[in-house]
């Protein structure tokens, strides 16, 4: 068994007993990634020095014993990079960004510190969280640990792959569209996206500011828990931050879901769900029905207009967060510039990929005088509808379950000329974001093909309590998150 397959509880236990060494730990960490990361390229910047230097720190500690050790102390972590990390290169997988070091840690970077985890290494990405198959990263492509032709999903693909691949304990990821959700289903791995406000978005360069939110990539429901409870909680640097108690997470894993209500959207199961997606959901309905649940059929009517009113709300915020890279203070900068405006074209041409470029030319024109009405504002009026969507069926049912992805990980390159074709991959995942609520995906099964498939729960706003018990009680009963790619070590 591979070290980072060992329960938290089982890894603390071997730490104070000194039969582990959180040196070992993090060294067990550089080694999986410089050994086995060359051909999924998960990793961007390896913190070698700064990790086994805080190891050394942290072993220090065990050996005085009577310190109070952090929740999530001693694992070694892959955060996104587009989190900002002290002293550490933050690129957001963007050449713009190539050189960037940050002087300071964003808020859940410095709370996975304080509870005492090491940050080893920041992970690939689509540039600037914009994609959903990490093919648009401005350095290169990452791909799916389960089969090297297919993708990992994107935003977080380096986030899914990494944890796939047991490079580290848990990993962090950002989920605009479903960019923890989608990845975490393709490389069979569980992704949570909280509550939107749950966790501080302070040092999360931001893409899409009403959508944005940070969450955890584990291999287990268990883990998820573990880091949602380190990172979670009010934030004054963010003013979107809620300022809502954080509960106990780990208590909610109960196993116990009799008497829960499942409400399953048709929209979000029928047509244009691949079949095998659909029958390996069906099976986690029967699993959870056989443990005392009970599920029934309910509509959410506005789902098709989820993906066009989110492209073209999270364009045009993008459009207007983008903007600070103009290549007078900090990224790439034109050389011999005649002006001002042609530092700033040269700059964004040189450094922003094709598919920032679309974005920001999408968004601003939505923004643009005579298309505002006729666009934003009609994306944001569907937002509402979706909003009110999801409102009903809470108003009968506790959580709302259905596929993750409309199909398994498609091959590298298959959708690179269709963007409309690659947009549309996310209609099971976008109207969470729409609506703010928290999600998890955990893996349900196995095409034909040995591809993953990802089992998606929905519950109320701030209540992850309730998503974690479900998402774990299925789980433990169906077992798939102990499957990993055969050249996993262990």
């Amino acid at each position: 068994m591979s070290l980072f397959d060992k329960r938290l509880s089982e890894i603390h236990s071997a730490l104070r007993a000194k039969e582990l060494s959180v040196t070992d730990l993090v060294q067990a960490s550089i080694t999986s990634i410089k050994e086995h990361d060359g051909e999924i390229k998960s990793v961007l910047h390896v913190d070698e020095e700064g990790a086994l230097a805080h190891a050394r720190q942290l072993d220090e500690r065990l050996v005085k014993e009577k310190e109070e050790l952090g929740l999530l102390f001693g694992l070694p972590a892959g955060l996104k990079d587009n989190l900002i990390t002290k002293d550490v290169r933050t690129t957001c997988a963007s050449k713009f960004l190539a050189n960037y070091d940050p002087v300071h840690d964003g808020t859940v970077s410095q709370k996975v510190k304080e509870a005492d985890a090491v940050i080893v290494a920041k992970l690939n990405m689509d540039e600037f969280a914009m994609g959903g198959s990490n093919e648009n990263s401005g350095f290169y492509p990452t791909k799916n640990p389960w089969n090297t032709d297919y993708v990992p999903g994107g935003s977080s693909g380096g986030s899914a792959a990494a944890m796939a691949a047991r490079h580290f304990y848990f990993t962090l990821g950002s989920d605009t569209g479903g960019s923890i959700r989608q990845p975490a289903a393709f490389c069979g791995v569980v992704g949570l996206k909280p509550t939107y406000g749950r966790v501080s978005r302070f040092g999360l360069v931001a893409f899409a500011s009403s959508l944005d939110q940070i969450g955890p990539v584990t291999k287990n429901v268990e883990d998820s828990a573990y880091v949602l409870q380190a990172i979670a909680g009010h934030d004054g640097y963010d003013s979107t931050s809620a300022n809502v108690e954080v509960p106990d997470y780990l208590s909610a894993l109960t196993g116990d879901v009799k008497g829960l209500r499942i409400g399953v959207p048709k929209e979000l199961i029928g047509e244009g769900i691949d079949p095998e997606v659909r029958d390996a959901v069906l099976a986690a309905l029967k699993q959870l029905e056989s443990m005392g649940a009970t599920w029934s059929e309910v509509s959410m009517p506005h789902t098709e207009y989820a993906v066009p009113a989110y492209y073209l709300l999270s364009s045009s915020e993008a459009s207007s967060n983008l903007a600070r890279f103009d290549g007078v203070r900090y990224g790439v900068r034109a050389d011999n510039a005649a002006n001002l405006i042609e530092l700033y074209k040269e700059s964004r041409s040189q450094g922003f990929g094709a598919e920032v470029k679309r974005r920001i030319m999408l968004g601003t024109y939505a923004l643009s005088s005579g298309y505002y009405d006729a666009y934003y504002k009609k994306a944001q009026q569907v937002r509402t509808l979706i909003i009110q969507d999801f409102n009903s069926i809470f108003a009968d049912y506790d959580v709302i379950l259905h596929p993750t992805t409309p199909s398994t990980a498609f091959k590298i390159g298959e959708n690179a000329d269709d963007p409309v074709k690659m947009y549309l991959e996310d209609i099971c995942t976008v109207p969470v974001n729409l609506a703010g609520l928290p999600a998890i995906s955990v893996p349900c099964g196995f095409a034909k093909s040995g591809l993953p498939i990802g089992l998606q729960i929905v519950g109320r706003a701030f209540d992850e309590s309730t998503v974690l018990r479900v998402a774990h009680a299925y789980e433990q009963s169906a077992g798939f998150h102990q499957r990993k790619p055969e050249w996993v070590r262990g």
